[in-house]
């Protein structure tokens, strides 16, 4: 089953030419449906703590590459919300996109390259999906993006590119100097790097995930991307689920790299620190929606690499739980953003006036940024307040600064949902509509996701937490 819930979206986009164009926004639906529905699946079947067993066959031999596969704790739970929000996203473009085909076939393709980067346990697989799920991304905006898309992509493809390949020769050099058979990541644990070698290759794993995470100060490409991708927003959704640096650092940067990992501890947290206190800083002064997103985001980024640089328990199941969260009400708060450029014809955040003839968009959209501020009662506080509470134990002082976030987090949007939602409206403005249709649907699904796991964490903690404490048992009790 978990072959067809990755490869089932690729295979949608393919098909999706052989129906009448009328037909291919329900078919793009309900495949997407029905492939939420096989990672629901895998959970169940999985027992309490889900997920499948590890699967491994030969891919090219002669260079020691296979095709390993699991999905399980952190991988499973990533996998789910990119199944759920495509579901959302296709939900949405569908409506909103003239002719929506090729971009409902990017969306799909693009879903299995991130299921797939979630479930590789080989490292060249994991490099083949990571690469994969990057061509849909720039077809995206490069074909429906605006004005200055071409520097936007341009910059987007150099810093990921120039990333990837030295992770690629991090990849290349562990396996040389441990001597492994192969590239699966049981062998590369069986036959550790160990010295200053461990810390070398690591700096180069680590430059491809502190660009994906990404983190001060490789994070420029980040703002532009967004801005110039289509106003639905909907390109922005399948960015954010993009978690292939926070992710990548748990699942290989730990357990490859266990003494290098706390080596740089110190150092590695204080950059994720700033990283999180700059973005919230930035983002108080941006007046288009898009770039105030990009900066929320990179501040929650932050956050989730203070977690997992901690190397606490606490701290990195916090990490990941907000990893998987924030694509909720990020994503959601996008095509929020979105809606508002259809009704008003901008992007800016001082349009004034929308509550008052909107009230439903304007609600929905203050409940998705209060799950975005961390809020009590919502998933982004869960997260958030365990990573602070993991750190604190580490290093105190980290732990207050990255706090001092989520004071300016609760600035920078209530400040701009204000001037949004309820200053006065310009004269002359047109009439803004309400919600109508699936939009409800697009907006409201999320919400209910990030309340359900904000008040019963219990299931995405038992999913989590095994893989946490697996990830930190190869550093030996040395955390």
């Amino acid at each position: 089953m978990i072959h067809l819930f990755i490869f089932l979206p690729l295979l949608a986009a393919a098909l999706l030419y052989l129906f009448p164009r009328e037909w291919r926004d329900e078919v793009a639906t309900a495949l997407s449906l029905l492939t939420l529905g096989l990672g629901l699946a895998l959970w169940a079947s999985g027992g309490p703590s889900g997920g499948t067993g590890l699967f491994t066959a030969p891919w090219v031999p002669a260079l020691g590459i296979t095709y390993t596969l699991q999905l399980s704790g952190a991988s499973l739970a990533l996998a789910l919300v990119t199944a759920f929000m495509s579901f959302i996203a296709i939900l949405y473009a569908s409506r909103r996109i003239p002719n929506p085909g090729p971009m409902l076939a990017m969306i799909l393709a693009m879903e299995t390259g991130l299921i797939g980067l979630f479930a590789a346990r080989d490292l060249i697989l994991f490099y083949v999906f990571f690469e994969w799920a990057l061509i849909p991304a720039l077809l995206m905006l490069a074909v429906y993006g605006r004005e200055k898309r071409m520097s936007a992509l341009v910059k987007f493809a150099a810093y990921t590119l120039l990333g990837s390949l030295l992770m690629l020769v991090s990849f290349i050099g562990y396996k040389a100097l441990g001597g492994s058979p192969t590239f699966a990541l049981p062998d590369l644990r069986a036959h550790p790097v160990t010295g200053p070698a461990q810390t070398w290759l690591y700096l180069g794993f680590l430059a491809a995930m502190a660009v994906k995470l990404p983190l001060w100060p490789l994070h420029a490409w980040l703002p532009d991307f967004h801005e110039q991708n289509h106003d639905s927003g909907v390109p922005d959704v399948m960015g954010t689920l993009y978690k292939v640096g926070g992710y990548g650092l748990f699942q290989f940067g730990i357990t490859l790299f266990p003494q290098a990992s706390l080596e740089l501890r110190p150092v590695l947290m204080g950059l994720a620190a700033f990283t999180a206190l700059y973005a919230a800083w930035i983002a108080f002064r941006q007046t288009n929606w898009k770039r105030l997103l990009a900066y929320a985001g990179l501040s929650h980024m932050g956050i989730v690499a203070l977690g997992v640089f901690s190397l606490n328990e606490i701290a990195v199941t916090g990490a990941l739980y907000l990893l998987a969260f924030q694509a909720l009400y990020t994503g959601a708060l996008f095509l929020s953003a979105g809606m508002l450029q259809d009704r008003v014809g901008s992007l800016d955040t001082r349009v004034g006036g929308v509550m008052t003839q909107a009230g439903t968009l304007g609600g929905l959209t203050l409940s998705l940024w209060f799950a975005s501020i961390g809020v009590p009662g919502l998933a982004g506080f869960i997260g958030e307040f365990s990573v602070l509470l993991g750190a604190y134990q580490v290093y105190p002082w980290l732990a207050f600064v990255a706090g001092l976030v989520t004071i300016a987090a609760a600035a920078y949007a209530l400040t701009a949902f204000q001037h949004t939602f309820w200053q006065a409206r310009p004269l002359g403005g047109v009439r803004v509509s309400d919600l109508r249709g699936p939009e409800w649907l697009v907006l409201g699904l999320p919400l209910a996701v990030a309340l359900l796991f904000g008040v019963y964490s219990a299931p995405a903690l038992r999913l989590l937490q095994p893989a946490v404490q697996s990830a930190l048992a190869t550093l030996g009790g040395s955390q």
